[in-house]
């Protein structure tokens, strides 16, 4: 193992984008159908900035089309059908290849419900993966606050202020490492998506395409 993976006594991970991701047809149909029913076409491009929630592209999209974000939401959810989302699920490569040589606490905080996380851990056939799964909400708050985490954490059985331990964090939004950060844990930007895309680089204690290259040679430029 990279003694990079050596040195950390415990994992956190987000869960969407990072560890798995959905086909790009189920997404293309899941927004094409909240256009339709809210009356709005979206691109190919938007769709993707609109699922990912690319920089502030997200907000800025729906302003320009006169959508109320909390309206585009609840149609969003009224059409997400959780097992139909199971199904186009898929675990990435490189994710499956990292966490099979962890041999420590790990740990998934997501922003994603409850009620879409676990057909998708039940049918990809890793719940008993982690030692914890946290779904953010609105009464615990949602990262980059570090309640969310610090519960994550406690479920876990770990302590980010021990410092005889040594935690990170990796996920694939500015909002995971500001959590990692504010917990006092590193935290590794996976960026699947290239920053030209995203519309913003973000930096982190180490920045990665693919959870697999972590200690490799690519370090974020904050770090270098």
């Amino acid at each position: 193992m990279d003694s990079t993976l050596e040195s950390y006594d415990f994992w956190v991970f987000d869960l969407d984008g990072t560890l798995v991701d959905v086909e790009s047809s189920y997404t293309s149909e899941v927004i094409t159908t909240v256009g339709d029913r809210l009356g709005h076409e979206f691109s190919e491009w938007e769709t993707t900035a609109l699922w990912y929630g690319f920089g502030t592209h997200r907000n800025t999209l729906l302003a320009e089309k006169g959508i109320d974000p909390a309206h585009f939401w609840s149609v969003f959810h009224d059409v997400e059908d959780a097992e139909a989302r199971a199904a186009a699920t898929f675990l990435y490569d490189d994710a499956e290849r990292l966490l099979s040589t962890l041999d420590c606490p790990i740990g998934v905080v997501t922003h994603c419900q409850r009620y879409l996380t676990d057909p998708v851990l039940d049918q990809l056939h890793i719940r008993d993966w982690f030692d914890a799964v946290f779904c953010c909400t609105d009464e615990t708050g949602w990262k980059p606050d570090p309640t969310p985490v610090y519960e994550t954490l406690a479920r876990m059985g770990v302590h980010s202020n021990d410092a005889s331990d040594a935690g990170v964090l990796a996920g694939d939004s500015p909002q995971d490492i500001g959590a990692a950060w504010n917990v006092g844990l590193d935290g590794i930007h996976v960026e699947r998506h290239g920053h030209d895309r995203r519309g913003i680089c973000v930096l982190g204690d180490q920045r990665v395409a693919q959870l697999d290259e972590i200690g490799a040679s690519h370090r974020s430029p904050a770090t270098d």
